[in-house]
């Protein structure tokens, strides 16, 4: 049939009204012998155009008729075609749907008959109907043909809409269990001899085991063996093995007819290190003594469908009450926090994006949170007890264990993803759960799920609206029934009792469920907004405080602050409109004491937590530090005043610090962990030595300002020293400093000096004074003569004890002074004094060296506690931050004249010079730097943990956890923690022993 040139015939018109993408492909086909007849046949045209890729249908078919033995045969196929409905819908849905299945067909082109009857039952057909359907293979290769013979049918009747998504689901999981059986025959009748050895139950795990099969899955098995009658079980449960081992190659291996799908028995204990086949009796010892709870995780799917179906059941009688006792577990709270990380098998990046089963929202999120909660309340709770996702999810909303609302909403999401996921595969037959990034392999996945309406698009659409609906609900199914139970809003809801409430409490970490709920209770029951804004966030915090070590801290703290800031309009506005707020705060409430504590005092600082202008947790440089502090003692009216203010900016920024600190070790959805642990130290050791240095500066002028106007009688400045010195204060650190002075001219030296301890005595004292604020310990005790000198000195007497009296451990200390507040000038020139001291001309002669080797081993003797551990003592013990600084220092002294580089306060930054100058390998100073940092951090930690400071770990499980935890090491990992600490100690302590004890 030919058109005008220019014009397109009506054909090809009426191709593309029936969704062909290539009309003009499509007309050829139609046009090759046997079609014909019907090219124009609108039962035929409509046909094609209702499946999900009419070209695809029509190039299947054209392959089918082109295969059939003589023209009768395909005149008989063509008949049946316009003639019978049942088989025109089923057998070109199939060949539009799936590629592999219409190759499948051009092999063997007489199974097109499996699909002409059409009675009921071949509409749910079961294991029996398929094992007939399988009777006849005898080889790997004709159970492949009638496998999939067999899934031709359910492809058909899935891809019509006879079934819906669970029962084609239980439809192929019912065909390997046929399957499973027939391969068990095939390898028995190979090997009789074994086969009369040996009982072999085939117990199905997984998706096959609850019955929720896809297309293309491996199918993951358990084998139990013991002796036949009178058989040494030795010699059977070799056997066995044989049986098994060729029963999985039946399966999985590829033939011409290629394979049908792998068996994999890698769940059986001791995974692929563990022997394939065991005895009843070795399987109930390994689980007795050694399963983890993910293994009894996978148990809920287990049911034998193979082989000795009697040992099978009593597989399952013996295992089943371990699985119900799972939750009583000692390590069950560590192991679900850690299962509840979503432990993600590594996705490469491009295709995150694109997993159904793994990516966020995905198929794993709901089953994971079913199968959880079956583990939880399924030991009271016999209903619970399905392998099968959706009759669990149905049997917890219907005993209160899960909102109906919600249950109804992922049981939709799940079987959208899941048809998403059968269509993908049945395409061609390959095991895969990402979705197709091709133009036409979106259509055609549209068009399969009904969307015929710009497919690409919508499915797009429909998609990221169930990944979102799972996404915010997967975690919520565990929270929000106990909201209910607390607040009982809904009468005639089904709801937790007190017993299942106070069970999954337990489950999720909480150490005290009934005074957990008892929080609940207080904050969301009643029908006030503010009740009903916190039943919203409680779900989603409730999962952030049982991330952390101690659960019940973070919920406790969390109604501290509420009752604080309740009628605070903003409160829980910012909690529920700014992403980041939320989650900050449920990790700062729950990461130990320290936070919640400067929290307390002014709980307004949740505002810090936002996202919005003036928040922020970006710490502040010391300028504008200043400048706030300074204008604040500006409008004081005292110096009371004045101190009192700078006191408090300093209480809110050591709030913004610890946030900033927690959040970067513990990540959140939207910042991911700080992965340099050293910018971590130096963002702390920075921000609270500028903290200090401003809150000083702030007091100075405070109380020079009351006791003598604008003018003090003296130039006075402070001198930073220690760590405060080297930018390395820690949470709980005293400032350490010098007090440096000049009077002024025409002033009297004794009227100077005065005035000059008057201001040192009335700063210590103000900024110790009782109140809601942290007091600020200042600690001049590193002064020449220490404490027996005076507080205050003129740097004419520095200059003059410097010349003539000064040790050796005054220059050692006199490395990290740096003026901090107070006049400029002077302490410029305090510095030009001092420089020759801590970086001498001619080094350091060997007397030195050997004084400050032996005041390092009499301070390690002498100041280590007793009953401590020395080498989980962060700074006197080996490889501890004394080591690493004791021995930088000593290449300070010896060595700062000559290399500028070394002439800094700060640890790393002197640590890397001395690298680059060539005093120590790269590889020495990487390692003295990584046990700086990590001794750094622990210190910080206790001190967050505990809320004082610290340098040994605590003893106290929780803090310990909390510890690990801040460092990045999840529940039940507390000894790996400790281990890491001791190796990595251990290794600094091998270099200070060369660099510092050796001579170098």
């Amino acid at each position: 049939m030919t058109s005008a040139p220019g014009r397109r015939s009506s054909t090809f018109t009426r191709l593309l009204r029936h969704g062909f993408t290539d009309p003009s492909g499509a007309e050829q086909l139609l046009d090759t012998a046997g079609l014909t007849a019907v090219r124009n046949d609108p039962v035929l045209l409509d046909a094609l155009g209702a499946t999900a890729d009419p070209d695809l249908a029509l190039l299947g078919l054209v392959r089918l008729l082109e295969a059939q033995d003589g023209a009768t045969a395909r005149q008989e196929l063509l008949d049946t075609l316009i003639a019978a409905k049942p088989l025109r819908d089923r057998l070109l849905g199939v060949l539009g749907a799936s590629a592999a299945l219409g190759e499948h067909l051009a092999r063997h082109p007489g199974d097109w008959r499996a699909l002409v009857t059409y009675e009921p039952r071949d509409l749910h057909p079961g294991v029996e109907e398929f094992e007939r359907g399988l009777a006849g293979a005898t080889d790997p290769v004709g159970l492949r043909i009638a496998y999939r013979r067999c899934l031709l049918s359910i492809a058909a009747r899935d891809v019509c809409g006879t079934v819906d998504v669970a029962q084609t689901a239980a439809e192929l999981a019912d065909l390997a269990t046929a399957t499973l059986r027939a391969a068990l025959r095939i390898a028995g009748a190979a090997a009789p001899e074994d086969a009369t050895l040996c009982r072999l139950a085939v117990i199905a795990m997984g998706k096959c085991g609850g019955h929720e099969l896809n297309y293309v899955s491996d199918v993951d098995v358990i084998f139990v063996g013991e002796a036949a009658d009178g058989a040494d079980e030795d010699k059977a449960l070799r056997a066995a093995t044989r049986l098994a081992s060729h029963m999985m190659r039946i399966c999985s291996e590829t033939t011409v007819e290629g394979s049908i799908w792998p068996v994999d028995a890698n769940l059986r204990p001791e995974g692929r290190n563990g022997p394939l086949v065991r005895t009843l009796a070795s399987h109930l010892a390994y689980y007795q003594r050694w399963a983890k709870t993910w293994e009894f995780q996978a148990l809920l799917k287990a049911r034998p469908v193979a082989g000795d179906l009697a040992l099978g059941e009593e597989y399952l009688a013996a295992l089943q009450p371990l699985v119900w006792q799972a939750a009583e577990r000692e390590n069950f709270v560590a192991d679900v926090q850690k299962m509840r990380r979503r432990v993600v098998e590594t996705i490469p990046a491009a295709e995150v994006d694109r997993q159904l089963k793994l990516g966020p929202g995905g198929l794993r999120d709901v089953e994971f949170a079913v199968q959880l909660l079956q583990l939880v309340h399924g030991r009271a709770d016999a209903s619970l007890r399905s392998g099968t996702t959706l009759d669990a999810l149905k049997a917890l909303a219907a005993g209160g264990y899960v909102g109906r609302s919600d249950a109804a909403q992922l049981d939709d999401a799940y079987r959208f993803l899941r048809s998403m996921e059968h269509r993908i595969q049945l395409y061609r037959l390959r095991r895969t759960h990402l979705v197709p990034e091709d133009e036409a392999d979106l259509r055609r996945l549209g068009r399969s799920l009904g969307l015929r309406t710009d497919p690409v698009a919508t499915l797009h659409r429909e998609w990221r609206r169930h990944a979102s609906v799972v996404r915010r609900l997967h975690e919520k199914l565990f929270y929000r029934p106990l909201l209910d139970a607390v607040a009982a809003l809904a009468p005639g809801e089904a709801r937790l009792s007190a017993e299942a409430a106070r069970e999954r409490m337990v489950a999720l970490g909480y150490a005290d469920p009934a005074a957990a709920l008892r929080h609940l209770e207080a904050l969301a029951s009643g029908v006030s907004r503010k009740a009903a804004i916190q039943r919203t966030l409680l779900p989603v915090l409730l999962g952030w405080f049982a991330d952390s070590a101690d659960p019940d801290a973070g919920l406790l703290n969390f109604r501290k602050v509420s009752d604080a800031l309740g009628k605070t309009p903003w409160y829980l506005r910012l909690l529920r409109d700014e992403g980041a707020a939320a989650e900050n705060l449920a990790r700062v409430l729950s990461a130990g004491r320290l936070a919640p504590d400067l929290l307390m005092r002014a709980p307004e600082a949740v505002a810090l937590l936002g996202d919005g202008d003036g928040g922020g947790l970006a710490v502040r440089s010391r300028a504008h530090l200043q400048q706030e502090i300074l204008a604040a003692v500006g409008r004081a009216d005292n110096a009371v005043q004045g101190v009192t203010a700078a006191r408090g900016v300093r209480r809110r920024e050591l709030f913004r610090t610890c946030a900033a600190d927690i959040v970067g070790s513990y990540g959140t959805e939207s910042q991911p962990v700080e992965v340099d642990q050293g910018a971590l130290v130096d963002l702390v050791g920075g921000a609270v030595s500028d903290l200090t240095a401003a809150t000083l500066a702030g007091t100075l002028r405070a109380v020079v300002r009351e006791g003598w106007g604008d003018t003090l009688p003296t130039r006075f400045a402070i001198i930073g020293m220690g760590r405060f010195g080297g930018h390395e204060l820690g949470y709980g650190s005293d400032a350490d400093v010098l007090f440096v002075h000049e009077p002024r001219d025409g002033v009297d030296e004794r009227e100077a000096s005065e005035a000059a301890h008057k201001v040192v005595a009335e700063m210590r004292r103000l900024l110790q004074i009782p109140s809601a604020d942290p007091p600020l310990l200042v600690d001049a005790d590193l002064r020449p003569e220490g404490k027996s000198g005076p507080l205050v000195r003129t740097l004419k007497s520095y200059e003059a004890y410097y010349r003539r009296w000064s040790l050796v451990w005054e220059r050692h200390a006199l490395l990290r002074a740096e003026h901090v507040a107070g006049d400029e000038d002077l302490g410029r020139r305090f510095t030009e004094l001092i420089d020759p001291l801590r970086y001498p001309a001619d080094g350091l002669g060997e007397d030195a060296v050997r004084e400050i080797r032996r005041l390092k081993a009499r301070m390690e003797s002498e100041r280590l506690p007793r009953g401590a551990d020395p080498k989980l003592h962060a700074k006197l013990g080996p490889g501890g931050l004394s080591d690493v600084e004791w021995t930088v220092q000593l290449l300070q002294l010896r060595h700062g004249a000559g290399e500028p580089g070394l002439r800094t306060t700060r640890t790393r930054e002197a640590l890397a010079a001395a690298r680059a100058a060539g005093l120590m390998s790269e590889e020495d100073a990487g390692i003295l730097d990584e046990a700086w940092v990590l001794a750094t951090r622990v210190r910080n930690a206790v001190m967050l943990v505990r809320g004082r400071a610290g340098d040994t770990f605590p003893t106290v499980p929780r803090e310990l956890a909390a510890v690990g935890r801040y460092l990045g090491y999840g529940p039940g990992h507390a000894g790996d923690m400790l281990d890491a600490y001791r190796r990595t100690a251990r290794r600094a302590r091998g270099v200070v022993e060369e660099l510092f004890y050796g001579g170098s």
